[in-house]
């Protein structure tokens, strides 16, 4: 992605730390062809520590995306919340092989930091996106009814199968209850 607004100027700032602030949406993630989310309202929040021979970069990322739960196809808005710490070193030649190491050329002036915000908020995603409503029990869906009809005889079979007992084992199951 190479849109100049994610980049971070360093080479006129003083030591110590400067504040930077992106407001990312749909339209960010458009870029990396992800498609996951319907809407996206995210804030990052970028520290940069400048030191004499390096820089430290904390981000921090709030805000919410609007995703399908993965149970019954509803969107809703999922509440997301992110933190990375990058070290930025100079020398001969740029590498980002390593996730928490940053290396650019000397005589670089500036960082694009758009990879490690996509790369943060992404990976700030659960495994399985759960609506609330289907947690809580208020969600009333067609996807939710059909898995419940499902459910019940898988249940109901389950009961069956406890309930068929050895009667041999009866007797000894009415001394627990002799007490």
């Amino acid at each position: 992605m190479k849109n100049r607004e994610y980049h971070i100027p360093f080479s006129g700032l003083k030591e110590g730390k400067h504040q930077f602030e992106f407001a990312i949406d749909n339209t960010f993630f458009n870029a990396y062809d992800f498609n996951d989310f319907n809407a996206a309202e995210l804030n990052v929040h970028v520290t940069l520590k400048k030191l004499s021979t390096m820089m430290e970069l904390a981000f921090e990322a709030t805000g919410s995306v609007r995703v399908n739960c993965d149970t019954t196809n509803e969107p809703f808005d999922l509440p997301l919340q992110s933190s990375l710490d990058l070290v930025v070193k100079f020398g001969e030649a740029f590498d980002n092989e390593n996730e928490a190491l940053l290396v650019l050329p000397h005589g670089e002036h500036q960082v694009d930091v758009s990879q490690y915000i996509y790369e943060m908020i992404v990976l700030a995603l659960p495994a399985k996106k759960v609506h609330p409503g289907v947690l809580d029990g208020t969600l009333k869906s067609e996807a939710l009814e059909t898995l419940e009809k499902l459910g019940v005889k898988e249940l109901k079979e389950q009961k069956e199968a406890i309930e068929e007992t050895d009667p041999r084992w009866d007797a000894l199951k009415k001394l627990l209850t002799d007490k």
